[in-house]
């Protein structure tokens, strides 16, 4: 139903191609939490980027939310959608880009996931977190707060399980 959605809201390929990924790399992740949701996580992860068939900016997250409110999704989805860039946005940092002053960070091990697995795949590759550092580097004026925020996300979904 969700790639219907994705499709009837005119969402480029690559966006859509991505999201399957995403999908997939938060089931893996998921693997390590036996009660994390994976119905909450297979939507969100799907329609994470659902406002990138309006816009390709920091504003698609909140474009998103508003097309899954449309399709009356449940807050949790909208939550994990509104959530998902980066390893989440601060009030503050919200109010430097020109979003509504509130937190963007992700609360819920569902939003973590969902968030962790965008970060991890660029494009339809898996990549690691060395990566998205270097990028992050490169686009962003200030990334040591948002680096911070990625690597305590590794920490807690994925590091903690590589020894087992």
């Amino acid at each position: 139903m969700e790639i219907e959605i994705l499709k009837k809201e005119k969402t480029p390929q690559n966006v859509i191609d991505h999201s399957i990924a995403v999908c997939k790399k938060a089931f893996q992740i998921a693997e390590n939490f036996p009660k994390a949701d994976k119905e909450l996580i297979r939507k969100g992860a799907l329609l994470h980027d659902i406002g990138r068939s309006r816009t390709h900016d920091i504003t698609h997250a909140v474009e998103g939310v508003k097309i899954a409110r449309e399709y009356n999704y449940p807050q949790e989805v909208l939550n994990i959608i509104e959530r998902h860039i980066g390893a989440g946005i601060t009030k503050d940092e919200a109010k430097e880009l020109g979003l509504f002053e509130k937190s963007y960070v992700p609360e819920t091990l569902e939003e973590k996931i969902v968030a962790h697995a965008d970060n991890l795949i660029s494009g339809t590759k898996e990549v690691d977190v060395d990566y998205v550092i270097k990028k992050w580097k490169f686009r962003m004026d200030n990334p040591d707060d948002n680096i911070k925020r990625l690597i305590k996300l590794d920490e807690e979904l994925i590091q903690a399980f590589k020894d087992d």
